[in-house]
């Protein structure tokens, strides 16, 4: 199986600030990297996420929809 990554641009969003409410944080023009969900969860509903030290668990819905939990 071939995956391609592709790339988008990360909306500008109040919670993405980073400045910690000091002013506009400089926005990063380049795109990020794109994943497929199933990339991710290769078949499995659920996936385990190891992230700074935290396992967190990504989940498929039946809906489709995707949840994250720490």
């Amino acid at each position: 199986m071939q995956t391609t990554l592709t790339s988008f641009s990360v909306l500008s969003h109040p919670s993405l600030d980073q400045s910690g409410g000091r002013g506009a944080a400089p926005i990063d023009s380049r795109p990020a990297p794109l994943v497929e969900s199933a990339t991710l969860l290769q078949g499995n509903k659920t996936v385990g996420i190891l992230h700074n030290g935290s396992l967190y668990r990504l989940q498929a819905t039946k809906l489709g929809k995707l949840i994250l939990t720490k």
